[in-house]
Order: C-alpha cells, then structure tokens, then sequence
C-alpha cells in the first residue's frame, strides 16, 4: 500500500498490505489495545507491515510515545482475530487496533514506559472524540478474544486511562474471604455470573454450568478490571466489581449500553 494522510496528527506513516473494507459499511465504534508480545520492536513493527503475516492495526505505539499509523481508520486492520463482544463477531469491522510495544507476557510482561501510555491516552482519546466512541467501548484484546488471547496484559494500567477520560473503570473491590465459584460449579448462582458476564460484553453462554468458556471470560474479567489477582475463581471481589461496573454503565436507547 502507499502512503496515506495519517488520521492522527503526529502519526508517522508506515503502510501496512493487510486491510480491507469495513464490512455492512461499519464505522469504528469501539478500540481494542494489544501488546506486540514480540521481543523486538522492529521486529514486531516489520510483522504487522508484512504481507504474509496476514495480521496488522491501525496504530503502533513505541516505548518511548512516538507513534506509527499502520491503516487508515477508513479501512479495516486485521487485528483482532476469532473474537466477540456483545454478540458482534467481526470486531475488525467496527474497530480501531491499537498495539503497543511491549513483549508481554514471553518478555517477563515488563511495565509499560510513561511516555508510552501518555502516548496511549493520547491516541485513544482524539480517536474517541472524532468516531464517538463510549468509553465501556475502549477493551482488551483478552475481552473480545477470552483464552485465546491475554493482551494487553494485567499490568496495562486502565486505571490510568480511566482517570484520563478513556474506557469504563471502577475501583477494584479488595480480595477477600467468602463464598467463590470455579471450574465445575453449577446452579442458578452460576447462570446469574454468567449472565451478568455477557450483559456487560463477554461472549459467555447462560448455561448454569461453570465450564472452561466461563472460566476464561471470568480471567478476561479480572485481567481488565481486577488484576491482583487472575485466576478465573469468581471470588467476591470479581462478583463485586463486576456488578458496579454493570451499575455504571449509561442507558442507551432504553436499554444498558
């Protein structure tokens, strides 16, 4: 692909072949945040802009804040893979992919640069403004792809973004004692976790049965939002902070975004 106008002023252009049209005629409405989970930075960069990896994203964050554009926000990035959220299972489509260099959780998940993440917050709230997009809209690539995928990571501080004015944050109820659920568990108190899972965007089928699916979206859950500790136990705490957030999410059209 040749070169193009960035979208994000700033941005410097380094084109990626793999893109293509936003599908249904889609307009971003939501961000996804990666790690590059790759050792090397050029070396992930080089990847993302190589024709027979078959993957991309929109932007590309370096440690020290400077920024890449990858694809025009007009096209469709290949970055988010098998994934789903609130029952939309073309993610690409209505997505902006947002990678950050980091080596992840393979480099020992070393702590994300503050210039980086200033860069972040920067990146994600103009692209919030320009497309609209609701702040419960600003995810992990491990919550539209739970098991699957575990970026960015339970050291990514959302907290940061959130106290920026980017993405759906409350704080994390402590661990404590009390009654928990695991693999295995059944019963109408599992069907309701479940329920309240895939109320708030997790790909969780209501089935009263405690399995693998559920297990991963439950880690999804605590890596985003409760990341002292990822073990996908549904403990107090998860239940507890999983219920606020559901309580702050705004009404949209009569009905909880």
């Amino acid at each position: 692909m040749t070169a193009f106008e960035p979208d994000f002023p700033g941005a410097a252009v380094v084109p990626s072949p793999n893109h293509g049209e936003r599908r249904d005629g889609r307009r971003p409405d939501a961000i996804i945040l990666h790690y590059t989970g790759m050792e090397s930075t050029d070396g992930a960069l080089a990847w993302l802009c190589a024709e027979e990896s078959e993957v991309s994203s929109h932007y590309f964050v370096y440690e020290d804040g400077r920024i890449a554009q990858l694809v025009p926000e007009s096209r469709r990035a290949w970055h988010a893979g098998k994934s789903n959220w609130k029952g939309e299972t073309d993610i690409n489509s209505c997505s902006i992919g947002i990678e950050i260099a980091n080596p992840g959780h393979p480099g020992g998940l070393p702590d994300f640069p503050e210039a980086q993440i200033a860069a972040v917050v920067e990146l994600c709230r103009n692209c919030g403004e320009r497309w609209r997009i609701a702040p419960e809209r600003v995810l992990a690539h491990s919550d539209v792809a739970p098991i699957r995928k575990v970026d960015p990571g339970e050291k990514f501080p959302w907290e940061r973004l959130h106290a920026a004015g980017i993405g759906h944050w409350v704080e994390p109820a402590p661990i404590a004692g009390g009654r928990f659920f695991q693999r295995g568990d059944e019963g109408a108190p599992v069907e309701a976790l479940q329920a309240m899972l895939a109320l708030y965007g997790y790909a969780t089928e209501i089935t009263g049965i405690f399995d693998v699916a559920t297990e991963g979206a439950v880690a999804a859950f605590q890596r985003h939002f409760r990341p002292a500790r990822v073990d996908g136990i549904a403990d107090s705490s998860t239940i507890d902070t999983l219920h606020r957030l559901l309580k702050r999410l705004p009404v949209r059209n009569g009905f909880t975004a």
